[in-house]
This record gives structure tokens, sequence and C-alpha cells, in this order.
């Protein structure tokens, strides 16, 4: 039997059948790109494997793109493209969807807000007609506006208010950034949902809802010139918008650690670490991620080894590096263990950084997380509606879809020496936020 440590690894041995199965020359993946008049961007694959098809509308917007005072807009408006537009009720669309055999959903990031629908591909009209009904002719009304921002203050109640990790996760990100947009959450303060006006929404989405501002991505059992022309047909009478201001706000260096401390109903401390790290695009981010597999994948990885394993002071270990269009967080999420404190499990966990600094990772240790990064990039291509998905976010966060293609080549060319750098550079006590989650007991009432 191959070593493990070896190209040659059992690892090595899935990916050379997936790439069979999947890929050839650049993956197999035989993209066409087209562009209407109006600014809209088309991404067509075709997959004949089986009779389905995914077809994604990529907004470049989310909570990057806000402002104080409606920040959350862009997920209220995610809620408010499924009450109905001028030929279709509310929650009709999915009713349609599901009728036809398909599923539906959308969500809202830091930087993007999608839609989509898998479905026989048969049915790929419903989709494309669906998707441009409520993109020009949404039910933009006050019942609408205070029926769905209630749902979304509910949401943020249930996900962050009365969740312990939610609410450290969003107080990590507050302390991190002083200037830049990723300081908000996704979901917005409660008091902009309250805030948000009609007028606000009409004029987000007039400006960002315009076809000059979205890709649709469709993948899978169709023919590229009759997709094309479906999508000509009820897309090309949109009007092009003026786009909206662009984000100029650049995070500052971060000068010395910042520490925040939650006090919060909760069964046991947790803390959460934030180092500030580079965009998607920024050649470190996938030396960065070779070196959060390292960190962080697996029972045998180095941090969850010797916190939860060896050491027993944690429940759980984890971590990873932001992808986005702007500078993120490299950041390291940890529950202590009854018993124990959370400045001991801090040490262990700078221990182990500072390890990365003064001695290189082992020859096995780096080829064992390249091989699994590249089966995870393998594995999220199986599926039409993963492909549509990487197209779609590479498309949209990293400004190319064909950046996709070199992913794999730019994992296996990271060498100890660029995760020692990297270590050095990013995981420092200066560029670090500590966000300490304090556990209250409940009040009795007497």
């Amino acid at each position: 039997m191959p070593r493990l440590g070896t190209r040659l690894s059992l690892t090595a041995l899935f990916l050379t059948l997936i790439f069979s199965a999947t890929s050839g020359e650049n993956l197999n993946l035989d993209v066409k790109e087209h562009k209407l008049e109006n600014g809209l961007t088309i991404l067509t694959l075709e997959d004949h494997s089986a009779p389905v098809v995914s077809y994604q509308v990529w907004f470049k917007v989310g909570s990057r793109n806000e402002r104080p005072g409606i920040t959350g807009i862009s997920h209220l408006f995610e809620h408010m493209m499924f009450k109905g537009s001028k030929n279709v009720g509310p929650e009709e669309h999915a009713k349609l969807i599901q009728a036809n055999g398909g599923i539906d959903n959308a969500w809202t990031s830091n930087d993007n807000t999608t839609y989509f629908e898998n479905l026989p591909s048969d049915k790929l009209e419903l989709a494309v007609r669906l998707e441009s009904e409520r993109q020009v002719n949404l039910n933009i009304t006050p019942e609408n506006l205070a029926s769905e921002r209630e749902v979304v203050k509910e949401e943020r109640r249930v996900s962050t208010d009365n969740d312990p990790a939610g609410l450290l996760n969003e107080q990590l990100y507050a302390a991190a950034y002083t200037a830049h947009p990723y300081q908000w959450p996704v979901l917005g303060w409660m008091s902009d949902l309250d805030a948000i006006t009609l007028e606000d929404c009409q004029n987000y989405f007039r400006t960002h809802y315009a076809p000059n501002n979205a890709t649709v991505v469709i993948v899978g059992d169709f023919k590229t010139d009759q997709a094309v022309a479906l999508v000509k047909k009820y897309y090309g009478d949109m009007k092009a918008q003026p786009p909206g201001p662009p984000v100029k706000t650049v995070e500052p260096q971060q000068l010395g650690e910042r520490r925040v401390y939650v006090h919060k109903i909760a069964q046991v401390s947790s803390l959460s670490l934030g180092y500030h790290s580079p965009d998607l695009n920024h050649p470190d981010i996938i030396p960065l991620k070779v070196l959060s597999q390292i960190l962080f994948s697996g029972q045998s990885s180095r941090m969850y080894k010797k916190l939860v394993y060896d050491k027993q002071m944690a429940i759980s270990v984890s971590g990873g590096v932001d992808e986005v269009i702007d500078p993120g967080l490299f950041y390291i999420d940890a529950s202590v263990k009854p018993g124990f404190t959370v400045e001991q499990i801090e040490k262990g966990l700078y221990d182990e950084l500072e390890r990365l600094k003064t001695e290189l990772v082992t020859d096995r240790e780096l080829q064992k997380a390249k091989n699994k990064l590249e089966a995870n990039f393998y594995n999220r291509l199986q599926t039409v509606s993963s492909k549509a998905s990487r197209l779609g976010f590479y498309q949209t966060i990293a400004g190319d879809y064909q950046k996709l293609f070199s992913e794999a080549e730019k994992i296996q060319a990271v060498t100890k020496e660029d995760l020692q750098r990297v270590a050095k550079q990013y995981l420092t006590d200066k560029n670090r936020t500590v966000a300490i989650l304090v556990p209250e007991k409940p009040q009795v009432n007497p």
C-alpha cells in the first residue's frame, strides 16, 4: 500500500477518479459567456449526464453595499423577492417550481445575493420566466415590507440575539472592523431593520437588481443557443441602470489587539479570534486555506489533537479564512470544557500559532492538507447545482469565472515556506481581535 504522505495516496487516487469523471482539459468545463446589450452576463455549461438543470441568478450586492441606517436591506430583499410580483402571486413562485418537480431557494452574504432553481431540464423556461418576472415586476408594497420586516427581525432574534455563538461572531466582526462595511452583520442591526423605508427599498431594488449588476448561470441538460435565446426573450427588454456607489473604504491597518467580552446566558465559555487577512484574489489566500486545513480539518488536525484530544481542554475547535471581495478574517472558534478556562485555551491556541512561525510543517501535513483541499474543490463540481454555484461565485466575488480553473494548481503549488511566511505576516497579536463569551446564569424570579 502506498504511504499516505505521497502523491500516490488514497486521496490522490480518489482525485484521479474524479479527474476522469469531471475533468479532462480545464475540468471539461466548456463554459460559454454571453452578454446582453443591457449588461446582463450569461454563463452556460452543458452537462447531459442527467435530465436536470440548475438556473441561478447572482446579484453583486450584499451587506458590503449597505450603509448605516439600512443595514440588513440586502437580506430583507431576499425575503421580499418571494412575496409576489405583477403576474405571480405571493409564494406562488416556489409552488410553481415544486409542482414541476424542482426546488428553489436563495441566500445573502457580505458580497452577493443569489437565487436558484434546480428542476427538470424541460422546465428551464419556467425558471427563466419566473426569475425575470420578479426582477422586473416585484411587488414592493407597504404590506410586504411590513410582513417581511417582522420575519427578518425574528430570524435575527433566533440566530443572533438569542444564540450565544451567533452573537459572539457578530461582536467579533463589529470589533475587528472600524471602517469597512464588513463590520455589520448580513442580518443587519435591529434598529436599522425597523428604520428601512419603502423608498429605501425602491431605490435599492432599482439600482442593485438591474441586469448590468447580475449574472445568470445555467448548468445542465440543455442546448446553449436555445438557453441563451430564452434569457434574451425574458431579459432583453430590461433596462440597465447606473451602478450603485462603489465601496471605497479600506479598513486601516490594525495596530494592536482588540478584546470584547459578551455576557450571555450560556452553558460554557467560548472564544472567537479574528486576524485580518487578504481578499479572495490575493495570492496569500491559498496558503492561508492550506494552513487552516492543517490547523482545523478533522480529528488529526493540530488544534483538535492538542486541545480536544490530548489536553481535553476544549469541547470543539474550528477555523478558516474568509473568501470575500475585500480583506476578511482568518478566524478561530473554540468552546471551553468545564473545569478549564478561556485563558488556558488561548495559550494553547497561541502556542500552536507561534510554532508555525518557528518550525516548518512536515511534508506529510502539507501534502495531506493540499490533497484534502483539492478533493473538496473537485467534490464541489460533482452536480449541476454545485458547478453553477462555483461559476457564479468566481464570476461575482473573484470577478472572473475562469479563475476557477487555476484553483487546484495553486493549491498544489503551496510550499512549507509559504505557510511559515503567511503565519508570520498575518497571525500576529497586533493583528488580532478576541471575542470572549462569558456565561451568565438565568435569573430566577422570586
